[in-house]
């Protein structure tokens, strides 16, 4: 039978001096962080990140929610990842089979343990994952309180406020959308040439983003910014589209289709190269 991850957390207590990152030396010096993993090159971005998050927990004495939370996802992500690696039989080394479903298996038994040691915790972090992964109505509520308090300043919590509030006031959801820009954006210098304010995106920005605010002025029937919204999407991230659906949202009309699109353009190189101008971000929102 093997010892759980949580086991070794309530043995070691998750305390360390080592620093190097390298996540063989880790396992190395920190066998109790890395023995229940499976042991071949299957899953290794999964395997690594869950390494060396346990390393960073290891260092801490005391947790934060968001770094529990941070723990679930990865431990989900490496469990989902073994679990397909798991399915694929070795006729000649058969034991790299088992020792993948033996990491599956200790892996869920890993995360069910977590869930159920976080299962009560208020923290918001933790909160929103069950509120996502259960559908639980008291953490939903949580979350949702301290968005009201102005509390949520997470983009990836926002996200998912914005979405459900898109079924209730498509203006709440718009407005999440602005604060969600806001939080990963920072105000340049003044360009002389043209008094505009140009701000610097992290790497938080998810394309993503822009279809969801495209939903909001569907509901709002502003169909000219869809099809703006829409065309910054598939230039940042090269999917394609129907055309001819795409100008329906606009009567069919060539000429101002020709418009957005150029706008839509200079729009989307302006995110991907890290910067967007206020004149810019009030154009996706109207």
């Amino acid at each position: 039978m093997f010892t759980s991850f949580c086991f070794w957390i309530a043995i070691f207590g998750l305390f360390g001096c080592e620093n190097d990152r390298n996540t063989d030396v880790i396992c190395k010096n920190n066998p109790e962080l890395c023995v229940d993993l499976h042991r071949d090159s299957w899953c290794l971005y999964e395997k690594a990140s869950l390494i060396r998050h346990r390393y960073a927990l290891k260092q801490t004495e005391v947790h934060t929610g968001k770094q529990l939370y941070q723990q679930l996802i990865m431990l989900e992500n490496y469990s989902k990842c073994i679990e397909l690696a798991a399915g694929v039989q070795h006729i000649i080394h058969t034991e790299r089979t088992l020792d993948r479903k033996r990491a599956f298996a200790v892996s869920t038994q890993n995360l069910a343990q977590l869930q159920e040691f976080t299962k009560d915790n208020q923290d918001i972090y933790l909160a929103f994952y069950r509120w996502m992964r259960f559908g639980e109505q008291a953490a939903f509520m949580l979350v949702n309180n301290a968005f009201k308090q102005g509390e949520i300043q997470e983009v990836e919590i926002l996200q998912q406020l914005a979405v459900h509030y898109l079924k209730i006031d498509a203006n709440i959801s718009k407005d999440i959308y602005r604060q969600m820009f806001a939080a990963i954006t920072s105000e340049d210098l003044i360009h002389s040439d043209d008094n505009e304010i140009s701000m610097d995106l992290t790497h938080e920005f998810n394309p993503d983003w822009l279809l969801g605010l495209a939903n909001v002025h569907q509901q709002q029937q502003n169909f000219a910014k869809v099809y703006l919204l829409t065309k910054v999407n598939l230039a940042i991230t090269q999917k394609n589209a129907s055309d001819e659906q795409l100008l329906a949202l606009i009567n069919s009309d060539k000429k101002l289709a020709i418009k957005f699109d150029a706008e839509a353009k200079a729009i989307a190189q302006a995110i991907i190269n890290g910067h967007i101008t206020k004149r810019q971000l009030d154009a996706l929102f109207g």
